[in-house]
């Protein structure tokens, strides 16, 4: 199956805008971003991708630098967003391909995991999980990956559970596998390459990733900015969107 990039249909904005390229997270798809991309949708056009292994790209497959390389051939030069998957391979992106990234906005993303010891317990986990994941089933495997405290905060409407569910077993292991935060080298020590504007947003409530983001960015510099969505956890877009893309329309005023 060809790799999956939907573009909004939304009317409005001219079409010589700087389109904004959205990277959902693992166990989402282009069309969980909600009340987040339809406002700012009003004034940019949007074109959302569905990662390998989710969505419409649930049989493709593909690490995170190979995501970045399909992406690349996928899109025009955009402001891109990724969320905490989406995140990881947005700075993928944003470090190979920098020509196609005018700006960047991190949401609950991370440089990745230092220790490599760490590292290999974490791909290990991850493996478990696929595992447990395909005998499950993902229905269960949803119950259990949204009861976690890290998305404890969402409502159920805004945890896009009927989108999610829709992914493939198959397709979600395959990302655990493939892109989980145990594959990545840590890209700390080469984030100071990116020379594009770059906003790192994370929810007041996340303190894990409050403190990443702010690593992020004394990482790339003085191009860099952090801001907290007040009222909201790791999945700041989907628990407090109008807060959230508000400040990204602002940052985008003032860096345009």
């Amino acid at each position: 199956m060809a790799f999956q990039v939907l573009s909004s249909i939304r009317s409005g904005p001219p079409a010589d805008t700087t389109p904004i390229t959205l990277l959902h997270g693992f166990t989402q798809t282009a069309k969980c971003w909600g009340p987040f991309a339809d406002q700012l949708a009003a004034a940019t056009p949007i074109v959302a991708i569905d990662l390998p292994g989710h969505g419409g790209s649930t049989d493709v497959r593909g690490d995170l630098k190979q995501t970045a390389t399909m992406i690349a051939s996928a899109i025009a030069p955009s402001v891109v967003i990724g969320y905490s998957l989406g995140g990881r391979v947005a700075l993928h992106l944003a470090l190979a391909f920098p020509e196609l990234v005018e700006r960047l906005v991190l949401i609950g993303a991370t440089g990745g995991i230092d220790s490599e010891i760490e590292r290999s317990q974490r791909q290990s986990a991850d493996e478990t999980l696929a595992d447990h994941l395909e005998s499950v089933g993902v229905e269960t495997f949803l119950d259990e990956w949204l009861a976690q405290p890290l998305f404890a905060s969402l409502t159920a409407q805004q945890s896009m559970r009927e989108q999610r569910s829709l992914n493939s077993a198959a397709g979600l292991a395959s990302s655990l596998r493939l892109c989980g935060v145990g594959t990545q080298a840590p890209l700390w020590d080469r984030l100071n390459n990116l020379t594009m504007p770059v906003l790192v947003l994370a929810g007041s409530n996340d303190e894990k990733f409050s403190q990443l983001g702010h690593r992020l960015v004394a990482s790339i510099g003085n191009n860099a900015s952090f801001m907290a969505i007040a009222e909201s956890g790791h999945s700041a877009h989907l628990e407090n969107p109008t807060a959230a893309s508000t400040a990204v329309a602002e940052w985008l005023s003032k860096t345009s």
